[in-house]
């Protein structure tokens, strides 16, 4: 759900202000300020602290927005814009404004910047195929080393620094190169994982993944083949909430083999009504081929079902990690046969992700039906 005003949310607030601070940081930095100040002899030292807790201050309020956007249930388009926008407007002028100072190489600021460009432009592309590709942990590292190694560098060459000791400095400025190369690594290789998943979601240099055949099981043709074979059917939803069960109630006579389901959407509910180990989900997740079992399992014993197909999953657009994307959707199916389960990988926006998860959950359900004597 989105924000009925697309403009005055506390998350969009926070974001121009921090748009709006930018120069400001740049003007601490740069300018000779401190000198201005009369009877402030030893401003000058305290300059590069003020300009570094200036930076600092503004690099934090990304945290501030993006959780006010999600708490507050205000995610808005033009958040979405802002946000990653004045993120690299304040990397960049941090940049600039080292190589303006000599403190900085070039060519380190240009492959940084030229990352968030090209980075920009997978988005929009992806975008428009309605593809929503997950962040990595190695994107989430990259910023926030990017962070301290900017502020590092903008003190290494302080007064204070030089005061405490020439080994020290030395040291200092080791350190700091060390944690600038680190974010220029994480930089290159977050860049690179980024061309990786979008050349697989939509075929950026070559053909994306083919789709399955969305036509192959109709909730209509599940239906009437269970009443043909005297088979009752059950539902467990997590990520689908609800959508397979609507699907083939959608179907006139489903009464006849479809007995009912449950939307588990909170892990206490996949422990109270399906029976799931709250020790699975400790252990696997709730997105998980152990829980999807469970509560397949759960399903046939709650509504005294003869088969029945559970999913839980990663819709997104957030919640994802590296090693559970967005569009990570696990099934899990009991029958007389036994228990199986099998993990998906979608991809898509919010609603894609789900409707492909509910077709998957037919083609689950007539592949079991036919197989059941």
């Amino acid at each position: 759900m989105t924000a009925k005003n697309p403009i005055l949310t506390p998350a969009n607030i926070v974001t121009f202000v921090r748009i709006i601070l930018i120069p400001v940081f740049v003007f601490a930095l740069l300018v000779p300020w401190s000198q201005w100040i009369p009877g402030w002899e030893s401003g000058a030292l305290f300059q590069p602290w003020v300009a570094a807790a200036v930076y600092a201050l503004l690099a934090s309020t990304d945290a501030v927005d993006g959780h006010l956007a999600r708490s507050r249930n205000e995610v808005t388009t033009l958040g979405k814009f802002l946000d990653p926008l004045a993120d690299k407007i304040l990397v960049a002028a941090a940049l600039l404004a080292l190589c303006e100072m000599g403190t900085l190489s070039t060519w380190i600021a240009l492959i940084i910047i030229a990352r968030e460009f090209i980075i920009s432009g997978l988005r929009m592309i992806a975008s428009v195929e309605g593809v929503v590709i997950a962040a990595s942990w190695y994107g989430k590292w990259k910023t926030a080393v990017t962070i301290v190694a900017i502020i590092m560098f903008i003190v290494k060459d302080s007064a204070f620094i030089l005061a405490i000791g020439e080994g020290f400095a030395r040291f200092f400025n080791i350190l700091s190169w060390i944690v600038m190369i680190a974010a220029l690594v994480l930089t290159i290789v977050s860049m690179i994982d980024y061309f990786a998943k979008a050349n697989k979601a939509i075929g950026l240099f070559s053909s994306p993944e083919p789709q399955r055949d969305a036509s192959h099981a109709q909730p209509a043709d599940v239906i009437h083949a269970a009443v043909e074979k005297g088979l009752t059917i059950a539902t467990a939803e997590s990520c689908t909430g609800g959508m397979v069960g609507a699907a083939l109630t959608s179907v006139a006579g489903s009464s006849e083999a479809y007995l009912g389901g449950i939307v588990s959407y909170a892990n206490q509910v996949k422990q109270d009504e399906l029976g799931v180990p709250a020790a699975d989900l400790d252990a696997f997740g709730a997105v998980s081929p152990q829980v999807a079992e469970q509560m397949a399992k759960g399903a046939c014993e709650a509504c005294h079902a003869t088969i029945s197909v559970s999913t839980t999953g990663i819709a997104g657009p957030g919640g994802g990690s590296a090693e559970k994307p967005v569009g990570t959707v696990c099934f899990g199916v009991n029958s007389p046969r036994g228990v199986r389960s099998c993990v998906e990988h979608f991809s898509g926006d919010r609603k894609s992700v789900r409707e492909s998860s509910v077709q998957k959950a037919m083609d689950l359900l007539m592949e079991e039906i036919e197989a059941t004597g």
